[in-house]
């Protein structure tokens, strides 16, 4: 198939950060840093209170950014109406696949807050050399691994911390150990954390119990100009809820590791190698945690990801700027079978053997040009191949539909190849020692997820949608490529910073489900419908349409005095097709923050308001839910007891405010206070606290 799409018409954007302060997200406290650069805004966490356990909720801390949320621990990242793996979230620079075709493992869901040293959010366009499918932007969790020594005395330091919430009873305990001098670095570390249901003012979300521990080991070697570095993780969930989803979650068991050679042998030069893989096991079920619907109904699946990826990139400084040239590779394999205890003759193939491979190139260059005029400018290739084994299940032996659709599917060439081209180019003018001008256009393009192309029988088996539609996949989509513009303004003077963004992005070839013309998948949900008394709509299929997407973000940060300090975020972005007259799916309506903080010598306090806007610009395609808005307030405190000993604690949604998220799923478990099929409540009040003893 011929993918190769070089041109930059309606070219793309990016973007810039501000500096300073930044607002705190509902659910978190913290003495929060953040740095900014040209391109990235970083979310400095080392000495956060984290109270979620998902770390997705960080990033609404960075303009234009939110979560798609379907469970405690499975927040997908938005990006300026993008979502999922358009995305590109890597762990260290390094790749995850997940192992639940549902994305009930994203891969910001394996990052562990008390371990991370930085959360990175790209603003608009990611470089090239940053990521290899970032249509949507990228996001990369930096680990606290320790540092060297300067001699050869061995330093030890550590960090423990616990910390409660009262909307669910929820708890968290972890402890890093680190020790190191100046060859050698060790890091040990470890977490458990669990949670019941939780409230809202109209009762409980049922089930949205959970349960993480995860163990965390590196090695750090340092001779001359070499360095090596060996890490491995291991992840372990147990029984959690995912109301918004059709099963929850039994176990998510893998592996991470990485090994990571870097040479720099002077401050100009360095090269960069690192080999990373993953394996991951992953069981749901429909019976275990929500009411249980008769045996003939029960369902489980077993999904299982296997991951190895290669990054060898080389960096060379010279009087203007800076080259980067490097080659990335990543594969991901899955397989995902669907069973019935009960029955030991059902079963479903839902993927066998899945593969998914990209292979990279690229070259960037950053360059000064004079005191006020500075760019960027990158180019990448990427390969995707991509395959599939035979299918086969009991519906297929049974139901004609089934039958046809599994023989199509088997028949068809499902071998696949892309040939993507990304264009990024990127200036900066200076006016004043204040305030500089930004603008960016680029071209990013993104190949279909397995999902995407190989789900072969009605499913809702979709990387987290979670709007209760099921969908048929299609192995001859093109993959998806933007063309963006981004415009903005960074303004930095005395005790105010400023940062706007304006961004257009042109998507063709978008991949988004539209109504099934394909007869046999119709034929099956009917017929299921019939056989189970249920009234499911017809399935969908995942097609390319034609969209845009475009708005505009900003934050902004003004020390008032030397004790008090106000921040804010104001985002907005409209997503729609072009190619008839609807909404794109799931697009977070406008909202805003704004937190007013006092610090004192030993202590500090801060009050929060968040706002969301109704969003009544929604999907008729994927039967989409208009949403209302809402407004919560939020409130915190921290105090530094002693050098080691610090103490916090908060209230978030002060009075207990009844609202839904919308980019919260559609509840789909049994439960006496929410309907099926409406929109998933937030939580209610919850006070928290957090004691963190360093040494």
């Amino acid at each position: 198939m011929r993918h190769f799409k070089p041109s930059i018409l309606h070219p793309i954007a990016l973007t810039t950060a501000l500096a300073s302060c930044a607002p705190v997200h509902a659910g978190d406290l913290e003495e929060l840093v953040v740095t900014a650069t040209h391109s990235t805004r970083t979310i400095d966490v080392t000495d956060a209170l984290v109270i979620s356990p998902d770390v997705a909720h960080l990033l609404k801390k960075a303009p234009g950014a939110n979560v798609n949320s379907n469970g405690p621990l499975t927040g997908i990242p938005q990006y300026r109406g993008m979502y999922g793996n358009r995305i590109a979230t890597s762990i260290d620079g390094n790749q995850l696949a997940p192992s639940g075709p549902n994305w009930m493992d994203p891969p910001i869901s394996y990052v562990v807050a008390s371990q991370l040293e930085s959360l990175e959010v790209y603003r608009g366009i990611a470089p090239v050399s940053v990521a290899q499918e970032s249509i949507g932007g990228a996001i990369d969790a930096r680990a606290d691994k320790g540092s060297f020594g300067r001699d050869d005395s061995v330093n030890v330091r550590g960090r423990a911390m616990g910390s409660s919430q009262s909307v669910n009873g929820g708890y968290n305990l972890n402890t890093s150990v680190y020790a190191s001098n100046a060859q050698h670095r060790l890091k040990l570390a470890g977490l458990t954390e669990k949670g019941d249901n939780a409230d809202f003012p109209g009762g409980q979300i049922l089930p949205s119990e959970y349960q993480r521990d995860r163990y965390d080991l590196g090695y750090g070697f340092r001779s001359g100009a070499h360095t090596l570095q060996l890490d491995y993780g291991h992840n372990d969930t147990g029984n959690t809820g995912t109301p918004a989803l059709p099963m929850d979650i039994r176990y998510i068991r893998g592996d991470l590791y990485s090994v990571e050679y870097q040479f720099e042998p002077a401050s100009d030069r360095q090269t960069r190698l690192v080999l990373y893989g993953s394996d991951l096991d992953h069981s749901m079920n429909n019976y275990k945690l929500r009411q249980a619907p008769p045996p003939a109904n029960w369902r489980r699946n077993i999904a299982t990801s296997n991951n190895v990826g290669f990054r060898l990139q080389h960096r060379l400084s010279d009087d203007t700027g800076s080259w980067t040239l490097g080659a990335d590779g990543f594969g991901a394999d899955h397989d995902a079978n669907i069973d019935n205890p009960n029955n030991p003759l059902f079963y479903v193939v839902a993927f066998n053997s899945a593969k998914r491979d990209v292979l990279g190139l690229f070259g960037e260059r950053s360059q000064l040009w004079n005191e006020r005029w500075s760019g960027e400018f990158g180019l990448r290739y990427n390969n995707v191949s991509a395959d599939a084994g035979k299918v086969n299940g009991t519906p297929a032996m049974m139901m004609p539909p089934a039958q046809m659709l599994r023989d199509a599917f088997n028949s068809a060439d499902r071998s696949q190849t892309d040939h993507n081209l990304d264009l990024v180019a990127k200036t900066w003018l200076k006016t004043s020692t204040s305030s500089s001008w930004y603008l960016g256009v680029a071209q990013k393009t993104r190949s279909p997820s397995y999902q995407e192309r190989y789900l072969w029988i009605p499913l809702e088996a979709t990387g987290g949608l979670a709007d209760g539609n099921t969908y048929t996949g299609n192995i001859e989509l093109d993959p998806e490529v933007s063309r963006q513009l981004e415009f903005g303004l960074d303004y930095s003077h005395q005790s105010l910073t400023f940062s706007p963004r304006i961004f257009y992005s042109k998507v063709d070839d978008y991949i988004q489900g539209t109504p099934s013309k394909v007869a046999p998948a119709v034929m099956f949900v009917n017929m299921m419908n019939a056989m189970n008394g249920t009234n499911n709509p017809s399935p969908l299929q995942f097609n390319n349409v034609d969209a845009e997407l475009y708005g505009f973000d900003t934050d902004w940060a003004w020390q008032v005095s030397p004790h008090w300090a106000v921040s804010g975020i104001v985002n907005y972005v409209r997503g729609k097709r072009d190619d008839i007259n609807d909404n794109l799916y799931r697009i977070a309506p406008a909202n805003a923050s704004l937190r007013l903080d006092y610090s004192a010598s030993n202590w500090s306090a801060g009050i929060e308001g968040i706002g969301y806007d109704s969003q009544d610009k929604v999907s008729e395609t994927n039967r989409e839910q208009k949403s209302s808005g809402y407004g919560l307030v939020n409130l915190s405190a921290s105090w530094q007891a002693t050098s080691a000993l610090q103490l916090a604690l908060g209230v978030n949604n002060v009075f207990d405010k009844q609202y839904e998220e919308h980019l919260g799923g559609y509840n789909r478990a049994t439960n006496p206070d929410i309907d099926k099929g409406s929109r998933l409540p937030g939580y209610g009040v919850n006070g928290f606290a957090r004691a963190m003893f360093m040494f």
